[in-house]
């Protein structure tokens, strides 16, 4: 499952960093990452390509297994197994991004058990749209979705360092988050309704499911903490001291046309 689903001819825009450290320190979403690429580095890198597509058909979530009463671990270790390298990077990009000024707020334990009900949730609509696939479905993406959509009720208007590569041309600006993560719910959206199922690649209803758990989930901290009242307090962004970077734009020279 990838980030920004289908770009390979359009403009790639992805976030880098938010300007927004958390108040504490996010052991739980430290544990996640670390938890992911031991994982990987221990089973991803020890197996051929066989041998791991077996090992996916056993520990992923596959819909078919489990219409037929079996393969249910899958719906829990799933969410720690990625495909590739970059699977796993652009997903533990977005976990530390956004990750750390969610369990601030959650606390420790709370944040534990949103992540994981968030991949749930995944797997939920995810097998609904086809609990008949065969295909093995691993990825951190529906539960870090979950993060994502807690992240946009809390901190809508967050700075989010975006990277925007065009081509050759490269730049860095910020954006607020609601921008970064209402478009990217909105590709899932598109690209789940215009992807067939039986494709295959991206899980675009799992990210979907565990964005909206996401929102659903947050929603009762969001009201105890004011509502838009909280918004208000904290001018919708994390309550901690912004990050100042230095450098927003990148040092890579833009290439000119040559005239015609």
């Amino acid at each position: 499952m990838t980030a920004f689903g289908r770009w390979e001819k359009l403009p790639v825009m992805f976030p880098i960093r938010d300007h927004n450290p958390s108040g504490r320190r996010p052991y739980v979403t430290w544990l996640l990452i670390a938890a992911n690429v031991g994982i990987f580095l221990l089973f991803n890198q020890m197996m051929d390509e066989i041998t791991l597509a077996r090992f996916f058909y056993v520990w992923g979530f596959v819909p078919a297994f489990v219409s037929e009463g079996f393969g249910v671990q899958g719906v829990f270790s799933h969410m720690f197994l990625h495909g590739g390298w970059m699977h796993l990077l652009g997903n533990m990009l977005f976990l530390f991004i956004f990750g750390d000024n969610l369990e601030d707020e959650m606390g420790h334990f709370g944040f534990a058990l949103f992540y994981l009900a968030g991949g749930l949730a995944a797997v939920g609509l995810q097998y609904a749209v086809d609990p008949l696939s065969q295909i093995p479905m691993v990825g951190a993406s529906g539960a870090i979705a979950g993060v994502m959509g807690g992240y946009l009720l809390l901190f809508p208007k967050a700075r989010v360092d975006v990277l925007l590569i065009i081509v050759i041309f490269f730049r860095i600006f910020p954006i607020p988050a609601w921008i970064v993560l209402g478009v990217w719910f909105g590709l899932q959206l598109f690209n789940g309704a215009v992807t067939p199922t039986e494709d295959g690649g991206v899980a675009y209803w799992a990210h979907t499911g565990g964005f909206v758990a996401g929102v659903l989930l947050t929603l009762p901290l969001w009201l105890r903490r004011g509502g838009i009242g909280f918004w208000s307090r904290t001018h919708g962004a994390p309550p901690h001291p912004e990050a100042r970077y230095e450098l927003t734009r990148s040092r890579v020279p833009q290439v000119p046309r040559r005239p015609r």
